[in-house]
């Protein structure tokens, strides 16, 4: 006579027994992870919860977005309202001029500014005496420690019609001064070339340090076959380095509109105003100067949104393109 067995494989459990049992399995994996490499999980804790705290956390208040929000009566208190500011904005009659503006000036930063680090960096790996690379990196790195409160007052002067070395110059070449931060059309220009001078020497060393990882071997077999400096940075510099590129390619697009809104300010004026009101500084103006919170609040979360989609499409391309994306 034969007894049968009866099954008790996990699958023969019921659904709810199952779960739990999940649960502890996956609770036991991470404790046992935990245990053996517990160092490293504190060394990377403080980030963790600046992260958490500073990020995080003022996610609550995003609601304020849909709502009328009174101080008064606080972020629960206030009556919710739906796309009513989001709308309002939509409709402003100053709506295609700001997103323009944004626009604009972000892709062109991006367009010219992006590709000055990796020449710079590609200059800098080719020259082989070591004391004059070290100078030229001290001297395009040191502008990134300069404010950007200095390097507005620079600008001013510099470009000032009445006493700037450029009205200096104009004049000795019997050219009228141009009042370049009074001019609409300059703003543009200004801004992003004074940020490459301030940036891209600073941004050139993650490039370098891809450079560094090149194997030497592929540089004495290419002088071995006769190839020219120009014929090893086209094939083998800028191949190593444009997976990195790429990341650092996608990680700008991802904030594409939100430019730095202190530089923005800080070089705005009325003469300019037509060319320099963005999407940041008008939500500054209306939530701090006009006290309309939940209408800024409406537009930032707005740009964020632009933003978010922006990077999520382009990983997407290029995953799809090169294997070579942020996840």
């Amino acid at each position: 006579m034969s007894i049968a067995r009866e099954d008790y494989s996990e699958t023969s459990l019921p659904i709810n027994e199952r779960f739990v049992s999940g649960v502890k399995r996956f609770l036991g994996a991470v404790g046992l992870e935990l245990k053996r490499n517990y160092q490293l999980y504190l060394m990377v804790l403080p980030a963790v919860l600046l992260i958490f705290i500073f990020r995080y956390i003022p996610m609550y208040g995003v609601q304020i977005a849909f709502k009328d929000f009174v101080p008064t009566k606080g972020i629960t208190g206030s009556e919710w309202v739906g796309f009513k500011h989001f709308i309002r904005f939509f409709e402003s009659y100053n709506f295609w001029d700001i997103l323009k503006n944004t626009l604009g000036l972000s892709l062109y930063q991006l367009i010219v500014g992006f590709p000055f680090p990796i020449i710079l960096a590609l200059i800098l790996n080719q020259i082989k005496h070591n004391p004059f690379k070290k100078m030229v990196q001290t001297v395009t790195y040191i502008p990134h420690f300069v404010s950007v409160v200095v390097v507005i007052g620079m600008l001013t002067l510099f470009t000032s019609p009445d006493k700037g070395i450029i009205a200096h110059l104009f004049t000795m070449f019997g050219m009228e001064p141009i009042n370049f931060m009074g001019e609409a059309k300059w703003f543009k220009s200004l801004y992003v070339f004074s940020g490459i001078w301030q940036s891209a020497g600073w941004g050139s060393i993650i490039y370098l340090a891809a450079l560094a990882g090149v194997d030497p071997s592929l540089y004495e077999a290419a002088s071995i076959d006769g190839a020219s400096k120009w014929q090893k940075i086209l094939y083998i510099d800028i191949p190593s380095i444009v997976p990195t590129a790429i990341i650092l390619l996608l990680l700008n697009t991802g904030k594409l509109m939100s430019i730095g809104f202190e530089k923005v300010y800080l070089m705005q004026n009325p003469l300019n105003q037509s060319t320099s009101e963005i999407i940041s500084t008008y939500v500054y103006k209306m939530g701090l100067l006009n006290s309309q919170y939940s209408y800024s609040a409406a537009i930032g979360l707005f740009n964020t949104m632009i933003n978010f989609v922006l990077l999520i499409t382009l990983n997407r391309i290029a995953k799809k393109a090169n294997q070579t994306s942020l996840w």
